[in-house]
């Protein structure tokens, strides 16, 4: 009996020491969760923030740059007994506002005990001077050096875009585990589009401490930290200057000014009317100038030139011309009565050939153009043959770089609307439908819409006499001295290029004798232009115009949408030519002109 009571005691001996021993082994080999709690009391890892690659203009003029900025963390395991009313007092807040803070600070995502956490964010050089000496006092807070996106112009905001912190969703689709909550991103513009060259990579230093949490110096000499890589610096596209200028021209107006330089598809200018300062969307002030700026009712965040979906008015009729001749249903030399039905037309002669259908902006004659388009005859059934001939005119359309996005390098771009067969098929409810259903579309009018990007790029395809560059903001990243590829590729329309010699001279004749010869005519420049004037009822038509200049080997196209302020020849012609001046001037000779756009009195 004694015998079998002892072979128990034993067997429950062994087993106590097999469950220590499992135990041991699982903590101080399986599970590192202690081991990191022993390590983090001394040793205190660092991380180094990149400096954020610089965006200059096509001239080299610093645009962004970095400006110091720093964050408190909290290391929760080593706060001691906090002075609550000193602390708060130091860093001018609240105790209400420090238990939210902290509170926050514990259910959200990656929140650690034993590491440091980002406690209040975006400290300035001046808040650091003053608190600096302080820090001391209070155990388990340290300081984290970053930096903060500045702006020297206070221009360009809705195309340089922003950056903030990272969001649950955005961290949710970072599938290569680069981001950390608290990391900051590009949240729109060139910020977003390049954010993977401007980011760079962050380093990290590992630093002794004492028990009492003073630094005694580098972990193991350094051996494994890693430097911080700053990120790429891009070289615009963009002309600070004309962007300056352009902005000045369009202050307390909604709308856009594209301007390219076509034998590049760079950006010029890229002007959205009414717009913000981008500094108020950096550092500490973000939150609350964000809300302000996201709340206003003129929508200042709105990216007009790439996001605004217009009717393109009486410009889309040098597209037409071009689709017509390349069918063949029209020639140079066709002449067709303007007999005002069945729209009416501007007073001119009786009738017009192309060049002087294009020079007076004749609706009843692109009425005719398209119908001959669109009807030829292919089938006996009017209906039938509207869709054959609809089906052929969308894909002309679209080679024109309407319809879909251009590929701009922004986010957000939208790709207007080029009606379809399919299109008609909902908007009828299965019902038939033909041309005489849909003819507005033939003056730019009806169901078609653009994006201003994609009218300057137009201009900037009959500059070329054909093709077109998809326009970018970007001409080097890194030093390399080049674009992303895609944007050194010519695209060409389904037109035959011999045919936009018409285009062109007929776009210079406007300037000479049609509708923008008063506003948009410079004495010594070729301008080569177009005026629409859109329907917007029941408010007044928007002002539309583009153009390019010098005639010959241009160096300039520009579209301009002014919302809401009447016929085309006035305020977008106007703007047009003084932005053309400038940029190739350095100035206008015009200061009436200049005057009477600053303003604004336009109808």
């Amino acid at each position: 009996m004694n015998e079998s009571r002892k072979n128990i005691i034993q067997m429950v001996i062994v087993a106590v020491a097999v469950i220590f021993l499992v135990k041991l082994f699982s903590i101080q080999v399986l599970d590192d969760k202690y081991a990191q709690a022993a390590t983090s009391n001394i040793i205190h890892k660092v991380i180094e923030y990149p400096y954020r690659g610089t965006i200059r203009d096509r001239n080299g003029k610093l645009i962004v740059y970095n400006t110091p900025q720093f964050d408190i963390t909290i290391t929760p395991k080593e706060v001691k007994v906090l002075d609550t009313a000193k602390f708060c007092k130091l860093f001018e807040i609240t105790p209400e506002e420090l238990r939210n803070k902290y509170a926050a600070l514990r259910e959200s995502k990656g929140f650690s005990y034993v590491k440091p956490n980002a406690f209040i964010k975006q400290l300035s050089e001046r808040d650091l001077a003053r608190i600096q000496d302080y820090l001391i006092d209070f155990p388990g807070f340290d300081l984290q050096p970053r930096t903060s996106r500045a702006y020297t112009y206070p221009v360009l905001a809705n195309a340089l875009g922003y950056v903030s912190e990272i969001n649950k969703r955005q961290l949710d689709r970072d599938t290569a585990d680069y981001y950390h909550q608290g990391d900051y991103i590009g949240q729109s513009g060139l910020e977003a589009y390049y954010e993977n060259q401007l980011r760079g990579k962050r380093g990290v230093r590992y630093k002794k401490r004492n028990v009492r949490g003073i630094e005694m110096g580098d972990f193991e000499d350094g051996k494994f930290d890693t430097l911080a890589v700053r990120g790429e610096n891009l070289i615009s596209t963009i002309d600070i200057d004309l962007q300056r200028y352009g902005e000045e021209l369009l202050k307390g107006k909604s709308g856009s000014i594209v301007a390219i330089e076509p034998s590049s598809g760079e950006i010029l200018s890229l002007v959205s009317g009414p717009s913000y300062d981008p500094n108020d969307l950096s550092g500490k002030k973000y939150s609350k100038n964000y809300y302000k700026i996201s709340s206003d009712s003129l929508k200042p965040l709105f990216n007009r030139p790439l996001m605004a979906q217009y009717r393109p008015g009486s410009i889309f009729k040098i597209i037409q011309a071009m689709v017509g001749l390349q069918e063949g249903v029209i020639t140079k030399q066709t002449y067709i009565p303007c007999i005002k039905y069945p729209m009416n037309c501007h007073h001119h002669g009786p009738g017009e050939t192309l060049v002087g259908a294009i020079t007076h902006s004749c609706n009843p004659y692109f009425y005719n153009v398209m119908k001959r388009m669109v009807n030829q005859g292919v089938s006996e059934d009017p209906f039938e043959d509207t869709r054959i001939g609809i089906r052929k005119w969308n894909d002309y359309i679209e080679s024109f770089g309407l319809g879909s996005p251009l590929g701009i390098d922004l986010p957000s771009e939208k790709s207007g609307m080029v009606p379809s067969v399919e299109y008609y098929d909902r908007a009828y409810n299965g019902r038939p439908w033909k041309f005489s259903n849909i003819y507005s579309i033939s003056i730019g009018e009806g169901e078609n819409l653009v994006v201003p990007i994609q009218m300057a790029n137009f201009a900037a395809l009959v500059a070329n006499r054909g093709y077109y560059y998809i326009p970018h903001l970007v001409k080097s990243i890194g030093g390399s001295g080049k674009p992303l590829p895609q944007f050194t590729e010519k695209h060409h329309t389904m037109v035959d290029d011999k045919y936009f010699d018409i285009a062109v001279e007929a776009m210079a004749n406007v300037i000479k004798e049609g509708t923008g010869q008063y506003r948009a005519k410079l004495k010594d420049i070729e301008v080569c232009g177009k005026t629409g004037t859109v329907q917007n009822d029941p408010l007044p038509d928007h002002s539309v115009f583009i153009a390019f200049a010098p005639r010959d080997n241009p160096k300039i196209a520009v579209s301009v949408y002014v919302e809401s302020a009447g016929q085309g020849a006035r305020a977008a012609a106007s703007i047009a030519s003084l932005m053309i001046e400038k940029y190739l001037l350095g100035g206008t000779e015009r200061p009436n002109i200049e005057a009477y756009v600053k303003k604004g009195d336009f109808l």
